[in-house]
């Protein structure tokens, strides 16, 4: 039993995932399995190099979340759940490390195999598995999981289902799934579908959403209490199975994890001020800045921790709906993104603190570059010149303005985009020639204070060039009512990435997910290019390749000016109680929002 040093599975992590290492495909019973080549952890390894296989079990960690929720099954398309619960109560056969890009290891699956070229993949389940009711886990509940979720479950589930071609019990603790189509993700993929109990839904609808029924699973957590709308409570099971698999060793070392519901942030923040919760991510720099030198701060009961990480920027801003005629045109799209004065906001809201998001992945190594396409990347592009956006290929770059407040440069360019578009201002009023108003509507979640201070200053930027938007703030279920049926003009909209982008870009890019209701293509793309850069991206056999694929994905996207981007967090702010404590060593994606339950402990 060994631990490998920390610079060498950061390493080796970093070469495998971008395809450094020979793509080694096997077809015998491995520990763990990896995007190319084999995973940095031998077969093994004791714990996760970044987590505390000494750490004491106890305490509690008690987070603050805007909004509410009316549903306690994270697994299918109705209903408001907690976010968290996906993670906590989704165990599955294989778990996602956090120091390497895109290997698994074993938790339910004691091994995993696949064919030479990955057109099959085969599970072995560990002897002892067990839900948390005491029963054991078996293929049956594994092959009812599988299908269930791709057939009525959370759109998520739906397209790693569309591409098995079969699902066999290969003998007592053993599945395969055979796929139909070329795509060496599927096979990883395959290992992260949570594991859910079949006979726990004999006579219910698993697709409708409910807080009646509370998912019995084989997670290390079970919710232990709760309250509609108020709170849940999340206990560490005493008798979970898996305690002692590696994977597992070091990590849900917290006794409960509850999650405190408010109405909005300023509520939130007051509650974590007087000790009603314990733990708070900050992602207002100025309040962080100004308003974390209250008594406990001062007494160090509360600890600030500042927590880099590795990940790409992802997107975060406000998306245009292209499925309203509107945002149809991107001179349209384009002009709303020299309306927004970055600048002036960010000095506003961060002190300039926070550097702005430039592309999907930007801040990492598959991040477009703003000059001309070259190389692989133009050859990849080239079949699509007719139908891409002007600046994917000749280079594209988000405007700069001076930072002042009247924006002149960007109001100008604004206001000549919306005429080639055919809208002038009449009157103080930005219409078409038939003097039909361009108005549109913003929909907000109610507690985002920030974002509607955001918006504020935007629509001020707006009236200059004569348009009027309205703001609708919805509460937490109607917003994702709203957004499942794609009914809004524009939205918040943030989307997180990795440095293995796979098949979870057509959930959130394909054109096919254009269509599907409750789907993450919130912009409603449907673009020939996107769609083949994503099958290549899937498909390469190279790193060259690979990398291309993904930086002229990132181009396409970006320059389709979908989204307005705001500032990035490459950093994490958490305030915490002194009790609650973390690895001096942090994974590359350590703010990656499960993490801080899963390897942090509470010690007096």
């Amino acid at each position: 039993m060994r631990r490998l040093s920390r610079r060498a599975i950061r390493s080796t992590a970093i070469a495998l995932a971008l395809g450094l290492a020979g793509q080694s495909g096997f077809a015998e019973p491995r520990h763990g399995i990896a995007m190319y080549g084999d995973p940095a952890l031998p077969p093994d390894f004791v714990s996760l190099p970044y987590a505390n296989p000494d750490a004491p079990k106890g305490g509690q960690i008690v987070t603050a979340e805007v909004g509410s929720f009316d549903s306690l099954n994270p697994f299918i398309r109705k209903g408001s759940t907690p976010w968290q619960l996906r993670f906590f109560l989704g165990e599955s056969f294989m778990g996602r490390s956090l120091d390497e890009p895109f290997s698994l290891y074993g938790v339910l699956a004691e091994s995993v195999e696949t064919g030479p070229n990955r057109e099959w993949v085969e599970f072995t389940l560990r002897e002892g598995a067990e839900f948390s009711d005491g029963s054991p886990v078996t293929i049956e509940d594994v092959m009812w999981s599988y299908e269930t979720l791709g057939t009525v479950g959370h759109p998520r589930y739906l397209g790693f289902w569309a591409k098995v071609e079969s699902m066999d019990q290969t003998g007592d603790r053993s599945v395969r799934f055979t796929f139909n189509t070329e795509d060496r993700e599927l096979a990883l993929l395959a290992g992260l579908r949570p594991i859910l109990k079949k006979a726990q839904w004999d006579g219910v609808d698993f697709a409708e959403s409910t807080t009646e029924v509370v998912p019995i699973t084989s997670a290390p957590y079970v919710i232990a209490d709760y309250d509609p709308g108020r709170f849940v409570s999340l206990r560490r099971n005493p008798d979970y199975w898996g305690a002692d698999v590696p994977f597992r060793v070091g990590t849900n070392n917290i006794d409960e994890v509850r999650l405190e519901f408010f109405g909005d942030e300023t509520a939130a923040f007051e509650a974590f001020k007087v000790g009603e919760v314990n733990s708070n991510r900050e992602f207002n720099v100025a309040r962080w800045e100004s308003q974390y030198n209250f008594p406990a701060v001062q007494d160090g009961d509360v600890v600030l921790s500042i927590l880099p990480h590795e990940r790409p920027s992802g997107m975060t801003g406000f998306v245009m709906n292209t499925r309203r005629d509107q945002f149809a045109d991107w001179r349209v799209r384009d002009a709303m993104i020299h309306a927004f004065n970055f600048e002036f906001i960010n000095e506003a809201m961060t002190g300039s603190a926070q550097p702005r998001i430039t592309s999907y992945w930007s801040n990492s190594p598959l991040g477009m570059s703003h000059g001309p396409a070259e190389g692989r990347v133009a050859e990849f592009l080239a079949p699509f010149a007719a139908e891409l956006t002007p600046g994917t290929l000749e280079g594209y770059a988000l405007p700069v303005s001076d930072g002042s407040e009247r924006n002149r440069a960007g109001t100008a360019a604004a206001l000549a985009q919306m005429e080639a578009a055919g809208w002038t201002v009449q009157n103080g009023v930005m219409a078409n020639a038939a003097g039909t108003p361009f108005t549109f509507e913003i929909l907000l979640p109610q507690g985002g204070s920030e974002n509607q201070a955001i918006i504020d200053m935007y629509t001020e930027s707006l009236a200059r060039i004569g348009v009027t938007p309205t703001v609708a703030v919805v509460d937490s279920a109607q917003f994702a009512e709203r957004t499942d049926a794609f009914d809004f003009d524009m939205t918040y909209y943030r989307r997180g990435v990795s440095l293995s982008p796979g098949n979870e870009q057509y959930v959130y890019y394909g054109s096919e997910a254009a269509d599907t209701p409750g789907g993450s293509n919130l912009m409603g793309v449907k673009s020939p290019a996107v769609d083949a850069l994503i099958g290549r991206l899937l498909t390469s056999e190279s790193q060259d390749d690979f990398v291309a694929a993904v930086k002229a994905l990132d181009r396409t996207l970006t320059a389709g000016r979908y989204v307005i981007p705001i500032y990035q967090w490459n950093i994490s702010r958490l305030a915490h109680a002194k009790e609650l404590r973390f690895p001096e060593e942090l994974p590359i994606f350590g703010d990656w929002p499960g993490w801080q339950p899963d390897v942090w402990w509470y010690e007096e």
